[in-house]
């Protein structure tokens, strides 16, 4: 009894701290070439059950919008990465910037888990495998209980400790634990939002790969810039270079809602 009683007494400690998780994830946007790889660290803050998964860069954005500054002006929709969770509610959103506005896209697909016998060491964590489907990949999981949190990066959550590592059968994404921090104030920069759904997402991208410079909202028909060699282009000729790396780089991590631009 006192053995249990000091358990809980842990988790209850454990669960009313703020932890930052950091993650080294890696992925493939052309899943044709194995050699062009993107690698990044994203980090997933958590206090009492609610958490934010950004990557560094964006994290760092938010402290600067929040401090009265100017935050990253983001292009496209694509390839973004920042998710809220709610565990104790069971709400997963997605926030898209876009041209300085804030979308939200909530997740509504359910992770099915699949918890298997397997047992390995992840750096010092006893940990167990699982897997399940989502956005029409096949994922494979390794979770430990001595990390007592049911959350895990970008959507992943839902298994009797914190995900440690994760990947898609195909190996285009992965997300691998470095490092557990005490936690700061999880600051929250991202809350005037729109909300919109999975048809919603696929026009604003298309209209992002149409116009890439928003030219058409300014009333503008031929714009010209300067490149680094003080060369100056049109600005189609730009375009063409941003929608031909747009189709090259087409390889979503929600593989079910892949973009058929046009």
């Amino acid at each position: 009894m006192k053995l249990i009683i000091f358990f809980l007494g842990i988790s209850t400690f454990c669960f009313s701290q703020k932890f930052s998780f950091i993650y080294e994830t890696k992925y493939k946007l052309n899943s044709e070439n194995p050699d062009d790889v993107n690698s990044d660290n994203m980090i997933l803050d958590l206090k009492n059950n609610v958490s934010i998964f950004r990557d560094s860069l964006d994290r760092r954005n938010d402290s600067i919008k929040l401090n009265g500054g100017i935050g990253r002006y983001t292009m496209g929709v694509e390839n973004q990465f920042y998710v809220k969770k709610n565990l104790a509610q069971k709400r997963i959103e997605k926030v898209i910037t876009y041209l300085a506005k804030d979308y939200l896209l909530p997740i509504e697909e359910i992770l099915d888990w699949k918890i298997s016998s397997e047992q390995k060491m992840i750096g010092k964590y006893k940990s167990q495998k699982a897997e399940t489907t989502y956005g029409g990949r096949n994922w494979i999981a390794w979770f430990t209980t001595e990390l007592p949190f049911g959350d895990g990066p970008y959507i992943f959550n839902g298994l009797p400790g914190l995900i440690v590592s994760i990947h898609d059968s195909s190996n285009d994404y992965s997300f691998n634990l470095i490092e557990v921090k005490k936690g700061d104030n999880i600051f929250d920069a991202r809350t005037k939002t729109i909300k919109i759904d999975w048809k919603k997402y696929e026009a604003l991208a298309k209209s992002y790969f149409n116009d890439p410079f928003n030219l058409n909202s300014r009333g503008w028909k031929t714009a010209t810039f300067t490149d680094a060699n003080g060369t100056t282009v049109a600005i189609s000729v730009k375009n063409k270079e941003l929608q031909n790396y747009i189709l090259q780089e087409n390889n979503p991590i929600e593989l079910n809602h892949k973009i058929n631009y046009k």
